[in-house]
């Protein structure tokens, strides 16, 4: 692994401040007179780059023994369920693995772990899966992580696929740490952007350090490579009439599925109306400056048939309930209509919100973020476009 020096026999007074002055995370500090590397160093190399010449030095690790790539092929698709009934994050990934694939000519796999669940498993040959491999075990009734993972790990060591794709729902969350954990390989939580290099690096792309930059993460030294997705960040294919691939029944010693963990008794959760489902979203900004004022914003979406959401300070302030933020901290959507109102568009909103089909924002800075997403915009003030806005589609609705 590689670390950070201090080469203190070329500091001098102007030097410390300086490299103090340029590091951006605010690592380096004067400590009695001496230049001292803390906590909150990233080992982004621009105190090396940038600062005074030979001062401060990287000291390159071992280095790691390099994987044979060929042996890991194929990208897999974590099946995501609850009693056989498939989430449909699953078919959103299916397509991404499919448009992966076919830059390195790779098979696209499934990995389907219940019990009761081989005919659900053929709805998946629909979606682009050359291969699903089901583990269908009475102790895989119901998600325990212990089972779930022994499972997922011999799926891997039997079948060597070189990347994996795992929904980012609670049960994706729980698993994909631990599978990583196990082959000592990296994951990447939440991306918005993959891609996949000729050498069969996958490329994962998501918003870093408060969503101020874009970071591009590659685990080129370790297979499997892990990602997490978000429902609704992907874009699903469509269903094909014939069934296309294989299913594999997989076996497992029963040892392995003991688990700590007994489910007395599983109880259906309450449906709720959800932002991530609906077709029309009006989200709502800093530019609304008192709670009383949003009565305007559901006059709106009463007639549009809308939902409302909002950005974090509104959440933060009360004014809606947490389920309905949107961002990569909330809900990603992907309506078919989002109008914002009054909101900046700082990278991680957009990141939550940019697959919509068409985005009107309304914001009285022409240089707002939300102008390069949005597919129309109005520069103006909110709260002289909203009462005009919610009159036009009155008098059209009412014609």
């Amino acid at each position: 692994m590689a670390k950070l020096i201090v080469n203190e026999y070329l500091l001098t007074p102007a030097k410390t401040a300086e490299l103090i002055q340029i590091c951006p995370f605010h690592a380096l500090e004067d400590v009695e007179g001496k230049l001292v590397i803390n906590e909150n160093c990233k080992m982004c190399r621009i105190c090396v780059n940038k600062g005074p010449r030979g001062v401060m030095e990287i000291l390159e690790g071992e280095k790691r023994k390099e994987i044979d790539k060929s042996l890991w092929k194929g990208i897999a698709v974590y099946v995501d369920h609850v009693d056989g009934e498939i989430h449909p994050v699953t078919m959103e990934l299916l397509g991404k693995a499919r448009e992966l694939s076919a830059k390195v000519d790779f098979p696209v796999y499934a990995l389907f772990i219940g019990h009761d669940i081989n005919e659900k498993a053929q709805e998946l040959l629909h979606y682009g899966a050359d291969k699903v491999f089901v583990y269908d075990h009475k102790e895989l009734k119901d998600f325990r992580i212990e089972p779930y993972s022994a499972a997922f790990e011999d799926f891997i060591h039997q079948v060597k696929p070189s990347s994996i794709l795992v929904g980012a729902t609670t049960v994706g969350r729980s698993l994909a740490p631990r599978i990583a954990a196990r082959f000592r390989t990296g994951l990447t939580a939440d991306c918005t952007v993959l891609d996949m290099k000729e050498n069969t690096d996958l490329v994962q792309i998501r918003p870093a350090f408060g969503g101020n930059i874009m970071a591009q993460i590659k685990t080129p030294n370790t297979r499997p490579q892990l990602a997490t997705v978000r429902y609704k960040v992907m874009n699903a294919m469509e269903r094909m009439p014939e069934a296309r691939g294989e299913i594999v029944q997989c076996t497992i010693e029963e040892s392995k599925l003991v688990s700590r963990i007994e489910v007395l008794e599983v109880r259906p959760k309450e449906k709720e109306v959800s932002i991530s489902d609906a077709e029309t979203i009006i989200a709502v900004g800093r530019g609304v400056k008192n709670e009383k004022d949003m009565d305007l914003v559901k006059e709106l979406a009463a007639l549009l048939g809308a939902q409302i959401a909002g950005t974090r300070p509104l959440i933060e302030s009360g004014w809606l309930d947490a389920k309905r933020q949107v961002g990569l901290s909330g809900r990603t959507v992907k309506p078919k209509l989002m109008i914002t109102l009054g909101v900046s568009g700082s990278v991680q909103f957009a990141a939550g919100m940019n697959g919509s089909e068409y985005i009107f924002a309304v914001n009285n800075d022409e240089q707002a973020e939300i102008f390069n997403v949005a597919h129309f915009g109005i520069v103006g003030d909110l709260y002289e476009v909203l009462p005009e806005l919610i009159e036009r589609v009155r008098l059209t609705k009412g014609a």
